[in-house]
């Protein structure tokens, strides 16, 4: 205003300030009032309102005040500050998008969910109150009767932490396991969105690589850390199954170092060509072993529900953090899961997407043998929602450009590199590849997707 008006600059009266805008005077009247009330303006009886003098030394046209210096942040605010923003790239429609970890809407059971939801709100007219941050004790008495059906894993109701998200369950234990200058155990390459909440704690990283049974676990000899993240059933992102002998040794090292172990479980619902994997957590002595899962495979991220299974010595403190974070998360939805869990239809919507999603991993991989042959190899198709593909005359030197090529004739295609730990060789990164997702595309998109990458692939190479 007084960058319009001038500071004690004189305001048009009300009935020409309304003329002007083509307003009623008494919108005018009641916007005069407020600047008033505000202390932007004085009135005097009979005078025009002029801009008050507390507005002098503000500049209104720059819109924010100039910083002097850097911002300041914290010791955390400063490590994840180089971290790359969320980008939306909704906004630039595609044939067909090969992200990892979106799911396809017509796969959501809407209707069964928004009945859940509707009963939910019903149950809790009267409870505007806050609940137990564990979680709603009918959810977690539901996910302990369906961890043992789905994954043979027992646990007390107590060990149940219903969480935001795999991604919160993830933070708490970077929380309450780490210290800056600890050391961490991870795979490599791995779940790049573990590797930052990690490390945001100031701790570092221990890279240890990964071959098609998983995790090497010979290479954990001598190596002293506080934690170690594991994708044991299928490892993110080459697909491996860690053999029971190794699923021992990781656990013994974690015994003789004092270590904790966190089994993300994040897609063990899909299993196409092998069977359920039993987890970590149900090898013998669990008390260093915390299991992550979620729902965000299975019905939606956008629900943001996860649960832990935590040692039974660290229920109290994962509570009492989980109460700090966010004091629990939201009850309407944990009331739905419950009642999908219950009534078995969660389970038979699993059924359901993972007979569909088999149909489009088996339709992805069959255009990709059709449209490549022996100029790729493909990682990881026997379970989960992705698969990873290597092209062994594509070097790593033109990744960019067939990226950018791709994303210019209509697909999105993601490259694996990002996920391997930034000081690896350029011997192991000398060929392209690619994260390819399918959960989220019908039959037709994955053929017509694949054609065109095939198409950007020969533009490159020319």
């Amino acid at each position: 205003m007084a960058g319009v008006f001038g500071v004690d600059g004189s305001l048009p009266s009300s009935r020409m300030l309304a003329e002007e805008l083509g307003v009623s005077r008494t919108t005018v009247t009641v916007a005069f009032e407020q600047l008033l009330a505000e202390g932007f303006i004085t009135v005097r009886q009979g005078a025009k309102p002029r801009v008050a003098a507390a507005v002098i030394g503000r500049d209104l046209r720059a819109g924010t005040p100039s910083q002097a210096g850097a911002v300041r942040l914290s010791a955390y605010g400063e490590r994840i500050r180089g971290i790359p923003a969320w980008r939306d790239d909704a906004a630039s429609p595609l044939v067909a998008d090969f992200r990892y970890g979106v799911l396809a809407p017509s796969d959501f059971p809407a209707g069964i969910w928004k009945r859940a939801m509707n009963a939910a709100m019903a149950r809790r007219p009267d409870r505007l109150s806050y609940d137990d941050p564990r979680g709603l004790k009918r959810l977690r008495m539901a996910l302990q009767g369906y961890l043992w059906r789905a994954r043979t894993l027992r646990c007390e109701l107590d060990q149940i932490i219903v969480v935001s998200g795999s991604q919160q369950g993830l933070d708490l234990c970077a929380r309450l396991f780490l210290d800056p200058a600890d050391r961490f155990v991870i795979e490599d390459p791995c779940y790049v969105m573990a590797r930052r909440t990690f490390a945001g704690t100031g701790a570092c990283p221990v890279p240890i690589a990964v071959d098609r049974d998983g995790l090497q676990t010979e290479l954990l000899a001598g190596v002293a850390a506080r934690l170690a993240y594991v994708t044991p059933s299928h490892q993110f992102p080459l697909g491996g199954v860690l053999p029971v002998a190794r699923r021992r040794q990781l656990l013994d090292w974690a015994r003789q170092n004092d270590a904790y172990v966190i089994e993300d479980d994040y897609d063990s619902e899909y299993r196409y060509d092998i069977n359920p994997i039993p987890p970590l957590h149900g090898l013998g002595d669990s008390d260093n072993v915390v299991y992550l899962g979620t729902i965000s495979k299975t019905l939606s991220p956008t629900l943001r529900i996860g649960y832990l299974v935590v040692p039974p010595g660290l229920q109290q403190v994962f509570a009492t953090a989980k109460q700090l974070i966010d004091r629990h998360s939201p009850l309407a939805e944990q009331e739905a899961l419950a009642s999908l869990i219950e009534s078995g239809a969660y389970e038979s919507h699993v059924r359901r997407a993972r007979r569909l999603n088999g149909e489009r991993r088996q339709a992805l991989l069959n255009v990709l043998h059709l449209a490549f042959g022996d100029r790729i190899s493909v990682e990881g198709a026997n379970a989960g929602l992705h698969v990873l593909v290597r092209f062994t005359d594509l070097p790593q030197s033109l990744e960019a450009a067939l990226i950018d090529e791709a994303r210019r004739v209509g697909v999105g295609v993601h490259s694996a590199a990002p996920l391997y730990d930034p000081a690896m060789t350029e011997a192991r990164r000398d060929r392209i590849s690619l994260v390819m997702g399918y959960s989220a595309l019908d039959a037709r998109q994955i053929e017509r997707g694949v054609q065109l990458l095939a198409q950007a692939v020969a533009r490159v190479l020319s």
